[in-house]
């Protein structure tokens, strides 16, 4: 026998949902098995293709489903040349037949509790029908958006009601101290009694072998590289501190035509890629890091004493600015506002915080162990009772 986990998350933009999902579940396959006597089986339910380059925990496999992409109005499909709702109806059928066949005994949602257009409400509905003894948890980051956003958001799905009738458990990927979501009013009252803050998913990522260059070097990393041209831009043309180099990574989403600007841009001091095996095995490495404000970016940077430099998104959502406010309070890294920035803000930054070491002790960045004791004390809980007014 195993314990059988499913991780789902929606994918639209770049990788960091699912990058969020695959550090949990090499957690929960190395903690688990102490726990409960079973080894893990599990699968990565992602809207990313991409996403299946990145190693797997040994018992996991994914389902790909049709990808989607932010619209004006909600979503739409990445590629196929259906409408939206035949697209969500094929994503939907997907992930309710596979979470049929696989059964769970944990199932954890990442950030959108049903889903792009409700397409995991009737998958949700029959778990607690048929198998009550599967543990349903909502993952969140630390940072949601500003809360009359988020209060919109939250009313589309049904409310505080929708997600604790489906849900056992919401964890929140942070520490209270830096950004309270729940007091900020991100989550709705409602769920208080649902939430737990696991703190930062910092420590105990998986780390591949250091390919890094012997020579010192800063780093800029844009994350999937879908939105950071602008940041990219400015890194590939600032001034390198002496006796380094310049690692620019724009992103395997970066389209080609982008990324052929910022080679345009680059001094011969500068070293333009389009992704790296191990971001992380770079960030602990160098002298310094630019990156924007996404979780996985800052949990990174977090796990390391390298002086960090984030240049937030602000379109669409406010989250980015929230975290990199919140953390620049506590002097964990420095922020630049993107009205401000340009190649001379960024080599003024690198020449005065190059070579620095920054004490990140006072945070809770041991997620990850967290969420191993969180999981198996829910897989190891009595089936819950109250399910027949659930759905």
């Amino acid at each position: 026998m195993a314990t059988r986990i499913a991780l789902y998350s929606h994918d639209s933009v770049g990788l960091g949902h699912v990058r969020r999902n695959l550090a949990i579940a090499h957690q929960l396959s190395a903690s688990l098995p102490a726990a409960t006597g079973e080894p893990v089986s599990g699968l990565l339910i992602t809207g990313q293709p991409g996403a299946t380059v990145f190693p797997t925990p040994e018992g996991w496999d994914w389902l790909v489903v049709p990808g989607v992409a932010p619209a004006a109005d909600g979503y739409a499909p990445r590629r196929m040349g259906s409408g939206m709702g035949r697209v969500t109806g094929l994503r939907s059928a997907a992930i309710g037949s596979a979470l049929d066949a696989f059964a769970p005994d944990l199932l954890v949602i990442d950030r959108h509790p049903l889903g792009v257009a409700r397409e995991l409400e009737p998958a949700l509905d029959r778990l607690r029908r048929d198998r009550p003894g599967c543990a349903v948890v909502l993952g969140l980051r630390d940072v949601l958006d500003d809360p009359a956003a988020m209060a919109a958001e939250w009313s589309r799905i049904g409310g505080a009601d929708a997600v604790r009738r489906r849900f056992d458990a919401v964890w929140v990927y942070g520490d209270d101290a830096v950004h309270d979501p729940l007091a900020a009013g991100e989550i709705p009252a409602g769920l208080g009694r649902l939430v737990r803050s696991t703190g930062f998913l910092a420590h105990g990522r998986p780390v591949g072998r250091d390919r890094s260059p012997e020579q010192p070097f800063v780093l800029t990393t844009v994350g999937g590289g879908s939105d950071g041209l602008e940041l990219a831009l400015a890194a590939a043309g600032a001034p390198v501190p002496a006796g380094h180099h310049h690692v620019v990574v724009t992103g395997p989403q970066m389209p080609a035509g982008d990324r052929a600007r910022v080679r345009a841009a680059a001094g011969p001091d500068v070293r333009v890629v389009t992704s790296v095996p191990d971001a992380l095995a770079l960030v602990r490495r160098a002298s310094a890091v630019i990156a924007m404000g996404g979780y996985n970016s800052v949990s990174e940077v977090m796990s390391t004493s390298t002086p960090a430099l984030v240049v937030p998104r602000v379109r669409r959502r406010r989250e980015q600015a929230i975290r990199a406010e919140a953390l620049a309070r506590r002097g964990l890294l420095d922020v630049l506002d993107p009205a401000r920035l340009d190649s001379a803000a960024i080599g003024d930054w690198l020449a005065a915080r190059v070579g620095d070491a920054v004490d990140r002790s006072g945070v809770d960045l041991d997620g990850l162990a967290r969420i191993g004791e969180l999981a198996a004390a829910l897989i190891r809980r009595p089936a819950r009772k109250d399910l027949a007014h659930a759905v």
